[in-house]
């Protein structure tokens, strides 16, 4: 079972908190994951909101994590003995992540010298000023990095939190989370983490069209199709999507498609050329290509490794 243990720092986020609560420990994902929260001290610890939180475990509790995060907190400064806590973790070889503002407890530590990172965009100079050895990135979602990675403010927590299950257990146990607790399927690590205003829900906007795609993506659809779908000009349409996304329509449509392509590679058994013809992404050879950017592997590799093949798990790259 693998164990995933949020450290409680005082004045902690409570919903920082609760995301990798619901993420890991509610009683769906128990067959995956054995959650806990642990604290300098057990016992009573107070939060930013002024609602107290009662944690049994001590540090102790990070001695035989698999995953450790850090939740935000505030003041930004955690104590020695979380710090050298967070530090031994690392050095066994756990896998440490942080949400929001506990970018700076991994900073302390030294778990983000010479690695990309984000935090709340409201922190990030804050970050880059106390932690110059950090490649601060404030325009993301979240940062991988392999064994660290860090999350945006708040809800991009939940982005993390996802990519972590789909990185452990693919794209189709990220996808019934997600659906559990109403949150995007998969909102890539290089989205703006904060957009000029929220795609619309329903209408013959961006999420009208989004949706259209994604039924269409078997198809070799261009700017000019989305933006004929939409009602706008292409130049207007590209500009309104990148504004409204953070990113390009032909980069968020890739996105999709390479999703799609690495579900069909986990559930089912058709060949590697279907998967290509099914996701629009054309050949074989062209998947390989896209898939190799994005997790370093090839579509055999990734197939085998969800299948419970002997093999390291393949984790997503995140471009940083």
């Amino acid at each position: 079972m693998h164990r995933v243990v949020a450290v409680a720092i005082p004045d902690v986020i409570l919903f920082d908190l609760a995301i990798p609560a619901e993420v890991f420990g509610r009683a769906l994902e128990r067959h995956r994951y054995a959650f806990e929260v642990c604290a300098e001290r057990p016992g009573v610890v107070s939060s930013a909101s002024r609602i107290d939180v009662r944690v049994p475990r001590g540090l102790a509790a990070l001695d035989t994590a698999d995953t450790v995060i850090v939740p935000g907190f505030h003041p930004r400064e955690p104590s020695r003995a979380v710090v050298r806590a967070l530090e031994r973790a690392a050095d066994r070889g756990a896998r440490v992540a942080s949400v929001c503002v506990g970018a700076f407890a991994l900073a302390a530590a030294g778990l983000l010298d010479g690695r990309a990172a984000t935090t709340h965009w409201e922190f990030a100079d804050e970050l880059a000023e106390r932690f110059p050895k950090v490649r601060v990135r404030p325009e993301v979602l979240f940062v991988d990095e392999g064994q660290v990675l860090t999350s945006a403010g708040i809800a991009a927590g939940i982005d993390l939190c996802l990519h972590l299950v789909r990185t452990d257990h693919g794209a189709a146990a990220a996808s019934e989370v997600s659906r559990r607790l109403v949150a995007a399927v998969h909102r890539p690590g290089g989205q703006a983490q904060f957009m000029q205003r929220p795609i619309p829900d329903a209408g013959p906007g961006l999420a009208d069209t989004c949706a259209w795609a994604i039924q269409q993506m078997h198809l070799p659809l261009t700017v000019t199709d989305l933006s004929s779908r939409a009602g706008y000009s292409p130049r207007t349409f590209a500009r309104r999507f990148v504004g409204e996304t953070g990113t390009t329509p032909l980069r968020w449509l890739t996105s999709q498609r390479l999703l799609e392509a690495r579900r069909l590679l986990e559930a089912s058994d058709v060949s590697i050329e279907e998967v290509a013809q099914r996701t629009g992404l054309g050949t074989a050879a062209n998947l390989r290509i896209h898939l190799a950017r994005e997790t370093g592997t090839t579509p055999t590799a990734y197939r085998r490794a969800f299948r419970g093949d002997p093999g390291p798990k393949v984790p997503e790259a995140i471009s940083a």
